[in-house]
């Protein structure tokens, strides 16, 4: 167990080290969740969507989700390039269990999206957003952003290893990321959803994503529990990096 927690770090930090050498990378996906909020969440704060709610406050942790949702579903491009590159194959030469180079490759992306967080965090302060800045609750959602991003992406490295190739596997991605947005609570609360949407959108993991972000970010209760939308993310999140360890192998077959 040690040893698949050590080679899972090792992982980890190699795919990290990418972000390091190239920061305009993090820099160019601040761009998107700033817009969201300063433009589309400033034109609908006038809509009074949410009665009883600043429509802010309610739509900032669904920003968050957003983002983490947009940087994780298309992470799976890169197991692509690593297979064109022949890094594939070594990393399968490795003496490393498949499910440690997924995960290691999930952590990964959701020290990606830490910096998202932070650049939302200010963006929320300077808005007015009336955000909790207990560092529990920070560090709560620190955990919740990073849960999410294991779980979209494995769900993206999946697509990839299936799928194959760069275009079929931008297709899905674009496909996929819409649905999995609109069909969630992150811009409107699931109430005021048609009834085949809620239903929808109860079985959409970023729905519980987004729950628990806005329990901890501005002390809205949700349909479930926190410790519940932590338990479906994780036990999501430990299926699919199983089910990616098995499929690894396909990415170059």
């Amino acid at each position: 167990m040690l040893q698949f927690i050590r080679k899972t770090f090792v992982i980890a930090e190699f795919e990290t080290r990418k972000i390091i050498h190239d920061p305009t990378e993090a820099l160019m996906r601040m761009v998107q969740p700033a817009l969201w909020l300063l433009i589309f969440g400033q034109v609908f704060a006038r809509t009074h969507l949410v009665p009883g709610h600043n429509y802010l406050d309610f739509m900032t942790p669904g920003i968050l989700a957003q983002s983490v949702l947009f940087v994780s579903i298309f992470y799976g491009i890169a197991v692509i390039w690593e297979r064109d590159l022949g890094l594939t194959h070594k990393f399968l030469a490795m003496p490393t269990p498949r499910t440690a180079l997924v995960l290691g490759k999930a952590l990964s992306a959701g020290v990606r999206s830490l910096p998202l967080m932070v650049i939302i965090y200010i963006i929320a302060a300077l808005l007015k957003v009336n955000v909790i800045w207990n560092p529990l609750n920070l560090l709560g959602v620190a955990v919740m952003v990073i849960l999410g991003c294991i779980f979209f992406s494995t769900f993206s490295l999946i697509i990839a290893c299936l799928v194959k190739t760069r275009e079929r596997f931008m297709g899905m991605g674009q496909l996929l990321t819409m649905p999995l947005f609109f069909a969630s609570n992150a811009i409107y609360p699931i109430a005021i959803m048609p009834p085949w949407l809620q239903v929808i959108s109860t079985g959409n993991p970023l729905t519980y994503m987004i729950d628990g972000l806005r329990f901890l970010m501005i002390g809205e209760k949700g349909h479930l529990n926190l410790f519940a939308d932590y338990g479906i993310l994780l036990g999501a999140s430990v299926a699919l990096v199983f089910i990616g360890g098995i499929l690894y192998r396909k990415v170059i077959i």
